[in-house]
């Protein structure tokens, strides 16, 4: 029988991850160039998405290899009763990647394999966790790509009608902070919801 992922263990690397990004943020104004800070955030965004999108997969690997009941429920494929992670990830990605544009698309992406009464889609619905999950993923891809569809989308999460670039944005008022906050918030919501 293949070992069950631990939905907590993927909140908590989460946890620790978005701690040491915040760190490296903080330390890296005591040394460098306002414009050199600017591109750690760039970097920094980046890297926060990753380690989030990582979290989300493996949440979702667990859920589904400790619930397949509830895949089946949802898709209507009858699935064994035990799956290994590695098809649990290829349910979810198959041979691309794992994608999603916002709260709204983590949700619709998440319900794809769990019911709506299921704790991960109620945890990413909370209302405090929407400007977070925006912000990351809209700055994520404006730091990555700088195209124009990019900074439409990060000038309407933040509301402002100018931005210079992703890092730019973050750095000031505490902003790259605040979002990784969020979002160990949420990780932490995981983990309270997932029962190991």
């Amino acid at each position: 029988m293949p070992k069950k992922k631990s939905v907590r263990l993927c909140a908590q690397e989460f946890m620790q991850d978005a701690k040491k990004l915040r760190d490296f943020c903080k330390d890296s104004k005591k040394c460098l160039s306002d414009a050199h800070v600017s591109l750690v955030y760039d970097g920094a965004v980046i890297k926060l998405y990753a380690a989030f999108e990582r979290m989300m997969i493996g949440a979702l690997i667990g859920v589904i290899n400790n619930y397949t009941s509830q895949l089946r429920a949802t898709t209507n494929v009858q699935f064994s009763a035990h799956l290994t992670d590695e098809v649990c990830e290829y349910i979810i990605i198959g041979n691309g990647y794992f994608n999603f544009h916002g709260r709204d698309g983590l949700i619709g992406e998440i319900k794809k394999y769990v019911p709506d009464s299921h704790y991960l889609v109620q945890t990413v619905k909370k209302r405090e966790y929407t400007d977070s999950l925006n912000r990351l993923c809209a700055l994520w891809n404006y730091a990555a790509h700088y195209s124009k569809a990019s900074k439409k989308s990060a000038l309407k999460s933040i509301r402002q009608k100018k931005i210079g670039s992703a890092g730019s944005w973050l750095k000031r008022q505490n902003r790259f902070e605040d979002i990784a906050l969020s979002l160990t918030e949420l990780s932490k919501d995981i983990e309270k919801g997932a029962p190991y």
